[in-house]
């Protein structure tokens, strides 16, 4: 799924290599992050609120990612409090109490006893949890609150509601955001949670080539979201880990397009960005097929420019190096290629975008690559990783690698008619009919281990190898994965229960070819 630019960032080889063990993240693994993120905080009080369970129409709950990643707690409308004084530290879960009447519409819940044995924590009634806070505010100055945010920065579960309150209600108590302090420590993924983005990613691969084998002409973009998706909850995935992009013909160059309802033409590009959510961690992988199974020679000629721009970043992609580097010469790549197809001037042309009064020159390259090279993975698709604070890959990284090309159909409106623009329109009107409506982005996902890059979400990429997957046609969805179906018995589990019995094998890694 492509990131904002302000989020930096042959057939294919099944090897030995497999992810580190641990397909469960275990009640231990939880109290060692609580213990680590009281270790980052001064004395006072930490609070973190749990989502909010839906009422438009019994939709299905999923829990807030940072509660999740302290507690594992994936009930809705609990709390977790944290009182820290010198090293005396104490953490209490507030929880939903069980109620036969209500559990007949809305199913089982833990209750207080069932939550302090799923997760080891000290457990209260949610009912509690104000008057508790309360009375530890009483006695301290300080309090640390972990909000629910979304990407855009609005809270989830009114948890500026919920602190202008007690702004109100507890004046000479400093209120102090924890979110930057918990995104430091997701952004350095264990094993155990490498190895769930893993199985997210084998999940998303097998729906990918799904997809590829049964894409004809005629047939209508929902056709293959609803198999994509299918995929993914058939083989034990939570849900899509965001709305599926399915986009034909020119909607592959809107990059969030997500509307997926258009009948598909012979000659034309679908390009379908959709991973799955496994055991509450997201994959993010995009490929761009040919409707017909074959690409024409333009649409061979954007793909070759992406996937050497895509090679390029993996290259510079290894333990201790810039993140930069992997942007930078994934642009520049983009930027050689599209200068040789006539659509820019030359790596570092620009254009006039500005206005009477603020001249501006853009880049002529951001008017078919407007986002950025890649982003973290983990609870959320677009997770932080520790590239994002530190500019370096290291072990315990998860990212994706997203080039793309989008050459829209009304690429001239947005270069202005002034003088400075006269010779670039001029150029571009006599090259954009060949490539107009032409989208492509191909976008994998990595881990970084002791053993380097390793590549979790091979799906066919190369030209020859697309062609040849799609020739291998299918009519109906390939037998059932009763493997990929056994990860789920342990996956499933509750946390105090994570890594009691049989191991499961784990999901394979693959090759990067040599480019």
């Amino acid at each position: 799924m492509s990131a904002r630019r302000t989020l930096l960032p042959a057939l294919f080889l099944l090897t030995g290599m497999a992810l580190p063990a641990g397909a469960q993240i275990t009640a231990r693994e939880y109290a060692d992050r609580r213990a680590a993120l009281a270790a980052k905080l001064e004395d006072g009080v930490f609070v973190a609120r749990g989502a909010v369970e839906p009422v438009q129409d019994y939709l299905s709950f999923f829990q807030s990612p940072g509660f999740l990643y302290l507690t594992g707690y994936k009930e809705a409308n609990a709390s977790l409090l944290m009182t820290k004084r010198g090293s005396s530290v104490s953490w209490t879960l507030f929880v939903e109490r069980k109620d036969p009447a209500v559990e007949v519409w809305s199913g089982r819940r833990n209750g207080v006893d069932g939550a302090r044995a799923m997760t080891g924590l000290p457990s209260r009634l949610n009912t509690e949890f104000a008057a508790a806070l309360d009375s530890t505010l009483a006695s301290s100055n300080r309090l640390f609150v972990l909000a629910d945010i979304a990407e855009g920065g609005d809270t989830l579960n009114g948890d500026n509601l919920f602190v202008a309150r007690l702004a109100r209600e507890h004046p000479k108590v400093r209120i102090l955001g924890a979110n930057q302090a918990v995104a430091l420590m997701r952004a350095k993924k264990s094993a155990a949670e490498m190895d769930l983005i893993g199985r997210a990613a084998a999940i998303s691969l097998d729906a990918h080539r799904e997809a590829a084998r049964a894409l004809r002409p005629g047939m209508n973009e929902f056709e293959i979201q609803a198999l994509l998706e299918y995929t993914f909850r058939r083989n034990g995935a939570d849900r899509p880990a965001y709305a599926s992009i399915v986009g034909s013909g020119a909607n592959a160059t809107t990059l969030h397009y997500n509307r997926d309802d258009r009948f598909m033409k012979d000659g034309e590009l679908l390009l379908i960005d959709a991973g799955a959510a496994y055991g509450g961690y997201a994959s993010d992988l995009t490929r761009t097929f040919p409707v017909s199974g074959t690409f024409s020679p333009e649409q061979r000629e954007i793909y070759t420019i992406v996937r050497a721009a895509q090679a390029a970043a993996e290259r510079q992609a290894r333990v201790g190096a810039s993140a930069r580097a992997m942007s930078d010469s994934a642009s520049h790549v983009l930027a050689s290629g599209l200068t040789r197809l006539g659509l820019i001037e030359g790596p570092g042309a620009t254009f006039d975008c500005g206005s009477d009064g603020a001249p501006k020159r853009c880049s002529q390259l951001g008017l078919f690559y407007m986002h950025g090279l890649g982003h973290g993975i983990g609870l959320e698709v677009h997770d932080p990783d520790q590239y994002y604070f530190t500019g370096r890959i290291d072990i315990g990284s998860a990212f994706s690698i997203e080039p793309g090309i989008y050459i829209r159909e009304n690429l001239l409106e947005l270069v202005p008619r002034t003088p400075a623009n006269e010779s670039y329109r001029a150029a571009l009107r006599s090259v954009l009919p060949k490539y107009s409506g032409i989208g492509v982005r191909i976008e994998d996902n990595y881990v970084v281990t002791e053993n380097g890059l390793e590549w979790i979400s091979c799906v066919p990429r190369e030209l020859d190898e697309v062609e040849a997957m799609m020739r291998d046609k299918a009519n109906a969805p390939e037998a059932r994965n009763a493997e990929r179906v056994e990860w789920y018995r342990t996956v499933g589990a509750p946390p105090a229960e994570a890594g009691v019995g049989k191991s499961l094998p784990r999901p394979q890694t693959c090759t990067l070819p040599k480019m």
